[in-house]
């Protein structure tokens, strides 16, 4: 009898992950075999029909040059870079200051962070335009990094796992011999929050990195178009190069999935070793 529910319980457990697979997976075929047919082809096909000539690049080519792709490449990467270094060490000294310290109004901050995950992004939207208009950031590339480098719950309880495991007798050692805080916090705890660094900044870069609605609201100049805003010109109200803006999605995923394949062991690793005390 047990043996039969084990049966069972295996049976639906891998027939899940392969539902689970197959569900993530069709999209991407479908998104994969557009990306290779004609115009004719892509309206007169199945989505789940393989393309006729999967040597045809023309699609690759036109999303590439009359999408912009390299300045968008070049103004993702920008952005990226700055918003991940402000996002790490303001995550980092804000979850640094909630493990170490007791203060008055300890418990209000990390339930205003909280607070904040509840309350929906769009209802803020009109205070923040408002805002970043004020300082004059619209229509740079600072408007985005600056709305990205502001930290967010995640972050900090990811950087406060690590900081668990990290003794405090090695702040007290460092602050006998004459250390300040923020030296201890640069030579000791900075270095061995590596991993959870280089969790923090993959899982927040993908966020970035897709992100359409901010570089679209806050940046729509040309020449500060982003990979998720560069396909938007093949969609207009006299019709859309769908098999052009699927190529031009699979280029957008290529660089994502080239850094998840390499760093996976590090996504893992991070979110594992920061759950275990």
């Amino acid at each position: 009898m047990r043996g039969t529910k084990a049966n069972i319980f295996t049976f639906i457990k891998y027939f899940s992950l392969l539902l689970g697979v197959f569900v993530a997976l069709l999209p991407i075929t479908v998104i994969l075999f557009a990306s290779f047919k004609t115009s004719d082809e892509y309206n007169s096909t199945n989505p789940l029909t393989p393309p006729e000539n999967w040597l045809n690049f023309d699609n690759f080519t036109r999303a590439f040059i009359e999408g912009n792709m390299i300045v968008g490449f070049l103004n993702t990467t920008v952005i990226l870079v700055l918003s991940l270094i402000g996002a790490t060490l303001t995550g980092s000294m804000v979850a640094y200051v909630l493990n170490r310290f007791d203060f008055k109004g300890k418990k209000i901050l990390l339930g205003a962070f909280l607070l904040a995950v509840l309350i929906p992004g769009v209802t803020t939207q009109v205070a923040t335009f408002q805002i970043v208009n004020g300082l004059g950031l619209f229509n740079t590339h600072w408007a985005a990094i600056i709305l990205y480098m502001g930290t967010d719950i995640i972050a900090v309880y990811i950087f406060m796992q690590f900081l668990n495991n990290i003794s405090v007798s090695l702040d007290e050692s460092a602050l006998l011999d004459g250390a300040s805080y923020f030296t201890v916090f640069r030579k000791i705890i900075l270095p061995l929050l590596k991993p959870a660094i280089v969790t923090v900044v993959i899982v927040k870069g993908v966020n970035i990195y897709n992100d359409f609605y901010t570089p679209f609201l806050y940046m729509p100049k040309k020449d500060l178009s982003v990979v998720s805003t560069a396909l938007f010109k093949f969609q207009g109200p006299m019709g859309s190069s769908w098999e052009v803006i699927c190529a031009g999605i699979m280029i957008v995923i290529i660089p994502t999935l080239i850094i998840f394949l390499l760093l996976q062991k590090h996504i893992y690793n991070g979110i594992t070793q920061g759950s275990v005390k």
